[in-house]
């Protein structure tokens, strides 16, 4: 569970168990203490597991644009659980709701202690990007990399995006976010404009309980959230009805939404469509009417496990210019 703290004695104790227990990135005492202190008036994030803390992030503002990652740690026993990237989410998303435009965050240069440079990497998985060293912020033995992000990049987003089949934290989603997601997939373009998608936003827990216990083999048991996207034939024009390309268009415009808003999500729309027309028995839960078609469910909600990208083919393989020779 990510927590987000203010009472000030709790900051206090929980990044002193953290950083103490950290003592390869945060050997020196005076910095140690001072992150402590500082943290105390920052923006601040707890990761929890059974109840017991193991990381910490917290933030500070560097500018009336830009905020920065002030301090972030995770006990090493829980490293690679995923504990990071869900501060981080967390972070990201109070950012770009407090109107920032980037994200920055200091580290050591890469090619200078094996710690670190595992450290940069993680950091650049999470789609942060190399911005200079310069040599003279700490000392000639740690160069600073700094490292930023811009928090409301489409292409950015579109890169960091992927399928997520894990577990779900129980943390409920607000509505204010699902209304965001819902328009975001309204917003996408639909042939001649005939605007063949709807949507249907599931939060109440009788409900999309009913759905989870259709879904078989099950998926997505734990998300607290769930879209399901309606489509209607409806042509364009003569003969031609483009609605697998809106439905499409609106499902891809809010996986990105999605993923903007520190969330994770899987397109589901085979696994409900298939013979045992699992989507049919949706629809009746949802008491979708005669004429509409329930193509697809999207869970949504924050992520619990961590998740890789999955390989892909290099760029030369799959794009041309002018030719496909």
């Amino acid at each position: 569970m990510i927590r987000f703290i203010t009472d000030t004695e709790e900051k206090k104790k929980i990044s002193r168990q953290i950083l103490e227990a950290l003592t390869e990135w945060f050997e020196v005492e005076e910095s140690r203490e001072a992150f402590i202190r500082e943290s105390v008036d920052q923006p601040f994030w707890a990761a929890f597991s059974d109840d017991v803390p193991v990381g910490f992030l917290c933030l500070k503002e560097t500018g009336p644009e830009t905020v920065e990652l002030a301090v972030m740690g995770v006990l090493k026993d829980h490293h690679r659980e995923g504990w990071g990237r869900r501060l981080f989410a967390a972070a990201k998303d109070h950012a770009a709701r407090e109107g920032y435009s980037f994200i920055q965050v200091k580290t050591v240069r890469s090619g200078m202690y094996e710690d670190y440079d595992k450290t940069n990497e993680f950091y650049k998985s999470l789609g942060f990007k190399e911005l200079e060293v310069i040599e003279t912020v700490w000392d000639e033995a740690n160069p600073c990399q700094i490292y930023v992000m811009g928090l409301k990049s489409a292409v950015e987003t579109i890169a960091v995006r992927h399928s997520y089949r894990g577990r779900f934290s129980e943390e409920p989603v607000p509505e204010e976010d699902l209304k965001t997601i819902a328009s975001s997939g309204i917003a996408a373009p639909s042939g001649c404009n005939k605007q063949t998608t709807d949507i249907i936003v599931v939060n109440d827990p009788d409900v999309l309980g009913k759905i989870k216990a259709s879904i078989d083999p099950p998926v997505a048991q734990t998300a607290p959230a769930m879209i399901v996207v309606l489509s209607r034939k409806i042509n364009a024009y003569r003969d031609r009805c483009f609605a697998i390309q809106d439905y499409s268009a609106a499902i891809e415009n809010m996986l990105l939404a999605i993923v903007e808003l520190g969330y994770q999500s899987c397109w589901y729309e085979g696994h409900i469509t298939d013979e045992d027309r699992i989507c049919d028995k949706i629809a009746s839960i949802l008491n979708v009417p005669e004429g509409y078609d329930v193509v697809c469910v999207l869970p949504v909600g924050k992520a619990l496990d961590d998740f890789h990208a999955p390989s892909k083919k290099s760029f030369s393989e799959r794009v041309k210019f002018n030719s496909f020779t």
